[in-house]
């Protein structure tokens, strides 16, 4: 029994947080566990061909953990079968609890390169890359994250191709690559892919992607679409508490977080990320409250952790 499987035996439907890059770091993983954590996280993801490149350090951070965040499932792309291969025999020493493959990212300048939702129009390379990342996954569950379609939706054909290659779970956004997220996601169109699953690939688990807003409108997809689960992305951006299921959220608690977040990213990073890239963070945790709007702009002029933490201490 796969890890997907343990946590529906538990559960009602898994709820689990969206790989984003440079957001879905280690540090803001470890924050979510204490003030509310999914049943399932997933890394940043890092690039296969990166990897196995001289640039190897330029991209090994993004799978870069801690125990207390498990179940974490590693995120790779690209669009080389053996890099994929070489990649998954060294890093399954790391013992994630799944390997994804990404096929559903459609940022223009990853397109440019074949890669993520680019590889729905060439579903014999896709077979490649799962064929390559099983063969050294050992007893790994393995899985895809994609979308409808590229350019047009595809749903049965593409599905009924990805539900033949045995994966233990497939992650659909409800949109096709072309429109980003420029379009309302079709959860028609995933509950569609559910009930391809259980004609082709009963055990398959299935979760639902986009425009979920809270926990309580999951519930209501879970039980609409027939998904196994969701996962949540902007949402989280808008609400770090999501998961907790608590709206009420007040100025103490947010300040006590943000220096729990802005310490502990002094403390794993050490200068190797510059202090600008947790300005979204600030913005995350600084809202919602009196006085908010104020006081995020004063954060904004922080040229420094020192500099951010004082400010908090001041208030």
């Amino acid at each position: 029994m796969n890890i997907y499987q343990q946590i529906l035996q538990q559960t009602n439907g898994i709820y689990a947080l969206s790989p984003m890059e440079d957001v879905t770091d280690t540090v803001f993983r470890q924050i979510l566990c204490d003030i509310g954590k999914p049943d399932l996280f997933f890394t940043e993801f890092m690039n296969t061909d990166g990897y196995m490149s001289e640039g190897r350090n330029r991209v090994i951070h993004r799978l870069k953990f801690t125990e207390k965040e498990r179940p974490i499932v590693f995120q790779l792309w690209g669009n080389n079968p053996q890099n994929y291969a070489n990649t998954v025999k060294d890093i399954v020493k790391l013992k994630p609890d799944g390997i994804d493959i990404n096929l559903g990212c459609s940022v223009k300048k990853v397109l440019q390169h074949d890669s993520c939702s680019a590889l729905i129009k060439n579903p014999q390379l896709v077979e490649e890359i799962i064929d390559a990342v099983k063969r050294e996954s050992g007893n790994i569950p393995v899985s895809v994250k994609t979308r409808l379609g590229y350019d047009k939706i595809i749903t049965d054909e593409w599905f009924n191709f990805l539900l033949k290659q045995n994966l233990d779970l497939i992650i659909v956004h409800g949109r096709i690559a072309r429109d980003g997220y420029t379009q309302p996601s079709n959860w028609e169109e995933i509950a569609r892919v559910v009930k391809l699953r259980d004609e082709i690939s009963p055990t398959t688990v299935i979760l639902g992607n986009g425009d979920i807003k809270d926990l309580e409108m999951a519930d209501k997809y879970i039980s609409k679409y027939g998904v196994d689960g969701v996962m949540i992305g902007r949402a989280v951006m808008q609400n770090p508490w999501l998961f907790s299921r608590r709206d009420e959220i007040g100025r103490e608690e947010r300040l006590n977080t943000l220096e729990q977040h802005l310490q502990l990213f002094q403390s794993v990073w050490k200068g190797e990320k510059p202090f600008y890239t947790q300005k979204k963070y600030i913005k995350m945790y600084v809202s919602n409250f009196s006085g908010a709007d104020k006081l995020r702009m004063k954060f904004m002029g922080c040229r420094d952790v020192d500099e951010a933490l004082g400010l908090i201490f001041e208030y």
